[in-house]
């Protein structure tokens, strides 16, 4: 008969959470010009038995507010009780670009795009340091969420890193309408993760600065079921079985020309090669040019800008 070891106990800053404690540990990152202390709250679910530790994380575009939601919900509704292994949970990890409705941090840098940092480096790369250096050799699989930004709207959807099938396997497990692999990008948390060996997958569903209830739940129940699905609670929760389609090739369809935009098609539905997806029209009503699907597929994002330039990345198409 097999006798399942304790847990782990986890450290962040200084502070212990041994097998069984569930605790709130405050990462301190900066000031903010008036002395203000900023810090990255950090809620940790220590199981009692051993198992994987779980980052589950949102907020790194302090725009990106869905995840943010998602993750407080969860948090009340005390859906990360575990039993088996730790679940890290970070609502908020751009907190600069969150109280200023930024994607970036005041001096206009990219957290996403600062990863692992340095300990002198600009404010951006300071917090991916201190992120990276404290959390990140504990935790063996990571959940980024986010959301389509400047007005670009993601249908749920699962990106996991191609040289990674662990990462697939958690993209499949999710269970969002899509899931596809992603390039890394360079300066990225999940590039960085990736180099660690720790396998992490992106869920991108609404956009930036509005809620969406339907991203939300999605949302909810994909963390739920990878939880599930990596045996951490006593009994196995409830699980929606949802299809997700596997895309093996994503494009932009991108604006012919300039003017007032108009989407014809629903953001997730199937498309067939030729079906007019939207109109780009002239503001004098004496020219339109439609533009048409490139192949049979789905829709994955719609840009909700409604004066675009050409060149403007319009419908996110895969099959």
């Amino acid at each position: 008969m097999d006798v399942e070891k304790d847990n782990k106990t986890i450290t962040i800053n200084g502070e212990s959470i041994a097998p069984g404690e569930q605790k709130s540990v405050a990462l301190n990152i900066a000031r903010l010009p008036t002395g203000t202390l900023i810090d990255i709250p950090v809620h940790v679910f220590n199981g009692k038995k051993s198992g994987p530790t779980v980052l589950v994380q949102a907020g790194l575009h302090g725009d990106e507010i869905n995840g943010v939601e998602t993750l407080r919900r969860m948090l009340q509704e005390k859906k990360f009780n575990v039993k088996k292994g730790a679940v890290m949970v970070v609502p908020i990890l751009n907190i600069f670009g969150f109280i200023h409705f930024s994607r970036d941090v005041p001096d206009g840098k990219d957290v996403n795009r600062s990863f692992p940092g340095r300990k002198t480096g600009s404010l951006a790369s300071r917090i991916a340091h201190t992120y990276a250096s404290q959390l990140l050799p504990q935790v063996d699989f990571g959940i980024d969420l986010h959301t389509g930004g400047s007005q670009r709207h993601n249908h749920p959807q699962a990106r996991y890193t191609q040289e990674d099938p662990k990462s697939k396997m958690l993209a499949e497990s999710f269970g969002a309408p899509f899931h596809f692999a992603s390039k890394l990008i360079t300066g990225s948390f999940r590039k960085t993760t990736f180099k660690m060996g720790i396998p992490t997958m992106v869920y991108e569903a609404g956009e930036s600065m509005r809620f969406d209830e339907n991203a939300i739940a999605f949302g909810m129940q994909g963390i739920q079921n990878v939880l599930n699905g990596l045996n951490m609670f006593s009994k196995s929760e409830p699980k929606e079985e949802k299809q997700s389609v596997h895309l093996e090739y994503t494009r932009w369809v991108r604006a012919p020309r300039a003017g007032m935009f108009i989407p014809e098609i629903a953001n997730g539905q199937s498309i067939q090669k030729g079906e007019v997806l939207g109109l780009v029209t002239d503001t004098y009503a004496k020219k339109n040019k439609k533009i048409k699907a490139p192949f049979d597929g789905y829709v994955l994002c719609i840009n909700h800008q409604a004066v675009v330039n050409q060149g403007d990345a319009l419908f996110h198409l895969g099959r």
